[in-house]
């Protein structure tokens, strides 16, 4: 019997995106549906560091009381926000295929020849300087120039602890901020701030147009397990919003997240944690990349493993089990130790 298909979806301007194209493709395939807007906990609080709220789900668990209380019959996710372990009940319905998994450095956008301090492989020693060179504003005061020649102590903004594991792995002397809030915000945020950058997630600034032409691609930076997919999950016995979404779920992405996220369970089990992995097929093979910083990015391991796409299916708990085993655990260790 045809019904309308409830999306669950957050408020923010790329949610509403995301939840967007989901029903429009629901569409192409006979299926009515509308949106249903639920606020999460990670849109209210905006000052808490996400690994300091108990990240894990923080952007999904309301969606998911939504669903198993039946208000929604779908819920749309930015993937990598999503727990490795569902909530009991839902089940992933589709994954959709994937946008760019890369972070990009935006500036702050009264910088200007940004190239010298971030560009041609991050260059530290170069000079700062400011397009209106006259202006009074706090921002633009508070940027500081610096001769050409000395190391900048850049200050950057994340909320992730990924990101910011990585990051002072390579500039350990620049100072990392907190920075919360949906993608506009963010970007507001930045431009109000004395920050020389902040990192962003390039699939969901291009998703919404406001990806700024001076960003930089992080080809350095490991992306989050399942970083640029989009997951749909619904209620486990409701067969009709399964057999819809499963006309487009790509089979590809559905395998590369599925690496992905087995190493991060198999390491840790939550997205509040320096674990970065990367799982791409090529000819035939998957070629997966990971790895597990300390939070303050002074010790580091890593893995490559690659395997034929047939025997792939457990490559994420191999790879994640062999990084334990060469290094990887003392990290783990460390890390659980801290967060008891």
């Amino acid at each position: 019997m045809k019904k309308n298909i409830r999306i669950g979806t957050r408020e923010s301007q790329l949610a509403v995106w995301q939840a967007e194209q989901v029903k429009s493709l629901l569409a192409q395939h006979g299926y009515d549906s509308e949106l249903v807007y639920i606020k999460s906990e990670g849109d209210i609080d905006l000052k808490t560091p996400l690994y300091e709220m108990g990240v894990q789900g923080v952007f999904t668990r309301s969606l998911d009381i939504a669903l198993l209380n039946d208000k929604i019959d779908i819920a749309v996710h930015s993937m990598k926000d999503v727990p490795t372990q569902l909530a009991k009940g839902i089940i992933q319905a589709a994954v959709l295929k994937r946008a760019s998994y890369k972070d990009v450095l935006v500036p702050h956008p009264d910088l200007g020849d940004i190239s010298k301090i971030f560009g041609r492989g991050m260059v530290e020693e170069s000079r700062v300087t400011i397009i209106q060179e006259g202006s009074k504003t706090k921002e633009e005061r508070e940027i500081k120039q610096i001769d050409t020649g000395e190391k900048i102590n850049a200050i950057i903004a994340t909320s992730s602890i990924r990101r910011k594991a990585q990051w002072l792995n390579r500039f350990p002397h620049h100072t990392i901020e907190t920075l919360r809030g949906n993608v506009n915000t963010r970007l507001r945020k930045l431009k109000e701030s004395n920050w020389h950058g902040a990192i962003f997630a390039k699939a969901g600034l291009e998703r919404i147009d406001l990806l700024p032409e001076n960003s930089i691609e992080l080809d350095w930076m490991l992306p989050a397990p399942a970083q640029g997919a989009i997951m749909i999950v619904c209620r486990e016995e409701d067969d009709y919003c399964l057999n819809a979404c499963v006309n487009f779920n790509d089979v590809n992405t559905a395998l590369c997240t599925k690496i992905e996220r087995d190493f991060l369970r198999t390491l840790l089990g939550g997205c509040s944690t320096p674990i970065s992995g990367l799982a791409e097929i090529k000819n035939n093979e998957v070629h997966f990349t990971g790895n597990i910083l300390s939070p303050e990015g002074k010790m580091v391991a890593g893995i490559n493993a690659s395997d034929l796409v047939a025997r792939s299916h457990d490559m994420g708990i191999n790879a994640a089990n062999q990084l334990l085993s060469t290094g990887g655990k003392v990290i783990a260790d460390s890390i659980r130790n801290a967060t008891k």
